[in-house]
Order: C-alpha cells, then sequence, then structure tokens
C-alpha cells in the first residue's frame, strides 16, 4: 500500500520529535532563564516561555494561538490526506509547518507557553525553538515551490 504524500508526514514526524525532545531535554537540563554560552556572545542555549506568538506578539491575549495552532495542524493533514498529490517541495514544506504548528501547540497545551531556547545574541534576535525554525523551512520550500515547476514529460520545462 502507498501513502499519498509520504514525504509530508516522514517531514511532519521527523519534525515533531525532534522539536518536542529538544524542549523535553532542555527543560530537564536548565532552570527558567538560565543561559548556557555555546559561543559566547554569539550563540546560547535560554531557557525562556512565549505566551505569544513570533517576537511576543499577542502575548498578553495569546490563549487563542493555541486553538490556530490546532486548526493550522488539521487543515495541513486534511490537505496531505485529502488533496492531490504534492511535489517534494510541497510535501517537505508542508510537512515543516505541520511540525512547527503541532510542536508550538503541545507546548501551549500543556503549559500555556512556548518553551524557546535558541538564542543568537550576535544580532539580538528573539529566543526562537526548533518549531519555529521548522516552519520557516517550510516557507522557503513552498517558495521553491513556487518558482521552481517540475518538468513536464518530455524533460523540458514547461513554457509559460
Amino acid at each position: 500500500m502507498s501513502v499519498k504524500n509520504r514525504l509530508f508526514w516522514v517531514a511532519a514526524i521527523a519534525g515533531l520529535i525532534l522539536d518536542q525532545v529538544s524542549k523535553f531535554i532542555l527543560m530537564r537540563s536548565l532552570e527558567l532563564n538560565q543561559s548556557i554560552p555555546l559561543w559566547e556572545g554569539v550563540f546560547h542555549l535560554t531557557f525562556v516561555t512565549n505566551k505569544g506568538a513570533a517576537f511576543s506578539l499577542f502575548s498578553e491575549q495569546g490563549e487563542w494561538l493555541r486553538w490556530l495552532s490546532l486548526i493550522v495542524s488539521l487543515g495541513l493533514m486534511m490537505l496531505a490526506w485529502l488533496g492531490p498529490p504534492m511535489n517534494r517541495w510541497e510535501q517537505l514544506g508542508y510537512g515543516c509547518i505541520l511540525a512547527g504548528a503541532l510542536g508550538n501547540g503541545i507546548d501551549r497545551f500543556l503549559y500555556g507557553e512556548v518553551i524557546d531556547f535558541l538564542d543568537f545574541r550576535l544580532i539580538r534576535f528573539p529566543v526562537f525553538n526548533l518549531a519555529d525554525v521548522l516552519i520557516n523551512i517550510g516557507i522557503v520550500c513552498l517558495l521553491i515551490a513556487t518558482f521552481i515547476k517540475p518538468p513536464n514529460g518530455n524533460g523540458k520545462h514547461p513554457s509559460t
């Protein structure tokens, strides 16, 4: 039996496992607000939480974000299961976005906030997590899928 959009499911499951395992290890290894420099002044592991979305947006009224994560996740699963077969870039992109949405959604449902720990200090970027990275990788993959059209049957790119 063949699974439609197999790469989507592999990316989603692998990404979710990596995200949740990294957060589990972090929470067992560091105290809240504790930071360990891996490269002093450049990259640290810093255990913080975020009740909001990216850049702490909506942190005061972020309760609805858990439901948004759930709706987005269900929508992506329905797309992969019931929708048409996707090309590899689409499968990888949507799978990574699903992994990120589920990873941060699980945090919101379990803890009421998202666990963040990747801290790039060289550019003063907000602390983030692997789920955030996966969502961004997914967006890049979807952009690639948009601009790179698969070749048609004769090996040539379709003319526009």
